[in-house]
C-alpha cells in the first residue's frame, strides 16, 4: 500500500510520498514513490506514484525515453519539452495509460490487475505551481483553492486533518506540518504505510526546491507525532463530557418522547375459522 499526497496552497507547492511497498505482511520493502520527471532552472516537476510498480516503473521509463511524436520527423515527446504544466499532466496521463495497456496484456488470462495513479505536480518558468491528480485511464483533475491538496494510495486516515485545518492562504510551513500530520496519522492506523518520506517543497518566489528525506529516526517527525498525540488528548478532556452520561441521566424521559408502551398498537384478537 502507498499513501502520496500534494498540497498547493498560495505559497507553494508540497509533495510527500512513502516508500513502503507491501504484497503481504511477510513480504514489505521500500521503494522511492517521490519521483523527479525534469529539475532544471527553468523547470521543477515531480511525480508521486501509487499502484502496481510495474505500471508506474514502465510509465517512468517511458516518460524518461520520450513518448512517440504526433508526426513523422518530429522528436520524441518529453516532459522537459512540454510549454505548460497542463500539457505536462497530458503527457503522463498518455504514458500511464499505454503502460497500464501494455502490463494488462502481459497478464491477461491471471488474477493481477494492473493499476496505477499519479499526483503530478511542478512549475515551468516564473508560472506558479500546479498540481494534478491523474488516473490510470489518462484523465487526471487539478487542484484548486477551495480544496488545496489531492491525494493518492490510503487516504482515509490521513484526509480528516486535511480537510479540517487546510487553508489556501495559510503559510508553506504550516502545509509541510499539516501534511506530516496527515502521514502520521495513517502510519499509526495502517502498518502497510510508513517511513521513509520523501518530501519536496516548491516555494512560490523562489528558485531552488526543498528535498528532505524523513527517515524512521527523524527527530522532528518524532517530536510532532508525540506532542500531537498529547494535545489531542488534553483537548479531549477539555470538551464537556456528553449530558446523557451524567449521574442519574438515564432515568430522565424528555417530556417530548412517550414510553414505547404507549405507541405499540394492541394485537388483534384471533379471529375464528
Amino acid at each position: 500500500m502507498t499513501y502520496c499526497v500534494g498540497i498547493l496552497v498560495d505559497a507553494g507547492l508540497v509533495l510527500i510520498a512513502d516508500t513502503r511497498t507491501n504484497a503481504g505482511v511477510d513480504n514489505i520493502s521500500m521503494y522511492k514513490k517521490l519521483h523527479v520527471l525534469c529539475e532544471t532552472p527553468e523547470r521543477q516537476i515531480y511525480c508521486a506514484s501509487a499502484g502496481s510498480l510495474s505500471v508506474t516503473q514502465s510509465m517512468l521509463s517511458m516518460l524518461e525515453e520520450g513518448l512517440p511524436p504526433e508526426d513523422a520527423g518530429d522528436p520524441s515527446r518529453t516532459v522537459a519539452a512540454q510549454p505548460t504544466m497542463f500539457r505536462v499532466a497530458q503527457l503522463v496521463g498518455e504514458a500511464l495509460h499505454a503502460a497500464r495497456d501494455t502490463v494488462a496484456a502481459a497478464v491477461a488470462g491471471t488474477n493481477i490487475t494492473p493499476s496505477g495513479s499519479l499526483l503530478v505536480g511542478g512549475r515551468i518558468g516564473d508560472d506558479p505551481p500546479c498540481l494534478f491528480q491523474i488516473y490510470v485511464e489518462g484523465n487526471f483533475i487539478e487542484c484548486q483553492p477551495d480544496a488545496p491538496f489531492l491525494q493518492v494510495g490510503e487516504r482515509k486516515y490521513g484526509k480528516p486533518i486535511l480537510d479540517r485545518a487546510l487553508k489556501w492562504d495559510m503559510s508553506l510551513a504550516h502545509a509541510v506540518k499539516l501534511a506530516l500530520l496527515s502521514f502520521d496519522s495513517t502510519i499509526r492506523s495502517n502498518l502497510s504505510v510508513g517511513r521513509p518520506l520523501d518530501l519536496v517543497v516548491l516555494t512560490n518566489g523562489q528558485p531552488e526546491p526543498i528535498h528532505r528525506r524523513i527517515e524512521e529516526d527523524d527527530s522532528y517527525f518524532d517530536a510532532l507525532s508525540g506532542e500531537w498525540s498529547r494535545l489531542l488528548a488534553e483537548a479531549t478532556n477539555e470538551l464537556e463530557d456528553p449530558p446523557f452520561m451524567r449521574p442519574g441521566a438515564a432515568k430522565e424521559v424528555p417530556p417530548e418522547i412517550k414510553p414505547v408502551a404507549d405507541k405499540v398498537s394492541p394485537v388483534p384478537e384471533k379471529v375464528a375459522g
